[in-house]
């Protein structure tokens, strides 16, 4: 076994059981399983594509190695996101700045915006200029993108709009010099396929169910803090993923149907652009996402030498909790087997670029 072979102990050789248990259960007790305590994070309110504003928090690490920006997936906010806290937790212990941010309509950025989410249309900005006046509070360079689930969509969206800065004028103190590239983990990649996909699963509608649960939530906490913005009537129709897109997001984006904004902002048509070193890695047996995105995912790998695909056999959705013989034999501190990746390939990616410098 390589560092790059993922195994599950026994009883999480299942997609949605491991699913579940990192939902439910790891949630619990994850601090105790790693050694690295929380950085000193500062609270920051950025702006974003638009100028919106978008609450974040970051962390500067002593002869910083560089900078890791990351973000969540659908729903949730920085203080209930574990798994991203974990990512900062690791990044900053072994040497990394750290920003973490609440994506648009959610958490503490709701509260300073109504605007709502564009799954990556705008949020690919917002990841450019976050790490744009992170530059300017101290963070150093390289800086790498990440996320996971949908959070990982947004991040590659990210990869793509920080290619193009030097077309931005002068009101951007960022360089494509400064970027180093993506990592990212169980990434949404086609909405359209996968929410079909979910909605008619034995199994994926009761998930869908939960997801638009809180998306519910969320809808409510933008409506307690913006009422003049937020019908609340459309608050009630929103009673799936598919109805709070078509109820509260597609209108003002300008977009006539749910299947066009997905179709324009899913993340699979921006891998053939990709110009930066881009890590994705992708359980066969996730239980969220069409199957048949993967044949096109490793199509999309092929084609484009920039993108490195780790595609494991088992892992869920944002799970990847390692066995003890994982674990023993990629050498790794903790159970954490994807972030422990994603900052390997951030060490060697940027080992790589100083030898080139």
């Amino acid at each position: 076994m390589d560092k790059f072979s993922y195994t599950p102990p026994f009883p999480l050789k299942n997609g949605l059981t491991m699913t579940l248990y990192a939902a439910l259960r790891a949630k619990k007790n994850w601090e105790q399983t790693t050694p690295y305590p929380e950085p000193p994070y500062e609270d920051h309110i950025f702006l974003g594509a638009g100028k919106v504003p978008i609450f974040g928090i970051y962390a500067i690490a002593e002869h910083s190695r560089g900078t890791i920006i990351g973000t969540y997936g659908i729903t949730g906010d920085l203080d209930n996101q574990w798994y991203l806290r974990l990512l900062g937790r690791k990044a900053y212990a072994q040497g990394y700045s750290v920003v973490l941010f609440d994506w648009r309509a959610h958490g503490k950025t709701a509260e300073l915006s109504p605007t709502l989410t564009s799954d990556g249309i705008y949020e690919g900005e917002d990841f450019v200029r976050i790490a744009a006046k992170a530059k300017a509070l101290g963070c150093s360079p390289p800086f790498w993108f990440t996320g996971y689930s949908l959070g990982g969509q947004l991040a590659l969206w990210g990869v793509k709009a920080a290619q193009t800065v030097s077309t931005w004028g002068n009101n951007v103190n960022f360089t494509e010099s400064d970027f180093g590239g993506g990592a990212v983990i169980c990434p949404s990649l086609d909405s359209n396929r996968s929410l079909t996909y979910l909605v008619q699963h034995p199994w994926g509608k009761y998930l869908e169910k939960a997801i638009a649960k809180e998306l519910k939530k969320l809808a409510r906490r933008i409506y307690k803090a913006h009422p003049d913005v937020i019908d609340p009537e459309a608050i009630k129709r929103a009673n799936s993923i598919w109805g709070f897109d078509r109820e509260l997001v597609i209108e003002r984006l300008g977009f006539s149907s749910v299947e066009d904004y997905y179709n324009a902002s899913s993340a699979l048509p921006l891998l053939p652009q990709l110009q930066k070193p881009t890590l994705i890695l992708y359980a066969i047996d996730d239980p969220l996402f069409d199957p048949t995105i993967i044949p096109d995912l490793k199509e999309a790998d092929r084609q484009n030498p920039q993108i490195e695909l780790i595609l494991t056999e088992y892992g869920g959705h944002v799970g990847y909790i390692s066995s003890k013989s994982c674990k023993r034999q990629a050498k790794d501190r903790d159970r954490w087997w994807a972030w422990n990746r994603v900052l390997e390939w951030c060490d060697r990616r940027s080992n790589s670029n100083n030898s080139l410098t």
